[in-house]
């Protein structure tokens, strides 16, 4: 994603590939990681890996009793 959000910076820059690297490196350190999302309200939660199995299993079966009961219709499609 860097490459090409910073395609025009690359580009300009007299060593292409070093600027390439450096504009990697910061948007690893500033955007690729849990966190960032989590801050933004974009997951739930962030888990350790070992709990991985855990979480699932207690977010499955608290799904396994879930009724969705889907909406009365409150039109009919009649005909044109």
């Amino acid at each position: 994603a860097a490459n090409v959000i910073f395609r025009r910076q690359i580009a300009e820059a007299e060593d292409p590939e070093a600027m390439r690297q450096k504009v990697v490196k910061e948007y690893k350190a500033e955007l690729m990681h849990p966190y960032y999302a989590a801050e933004r309200g974009l997951v739930d939660d962030v888990i350790d890996p070992v709990q991985t199995r855990e979480v699932l299993v207690r977010s499955l079966a608290m799904l396994q009793s879930k009724h969705a009961d889907l909406p009365s219709r409150k039109h009919g499609n009649p005909p044109q």
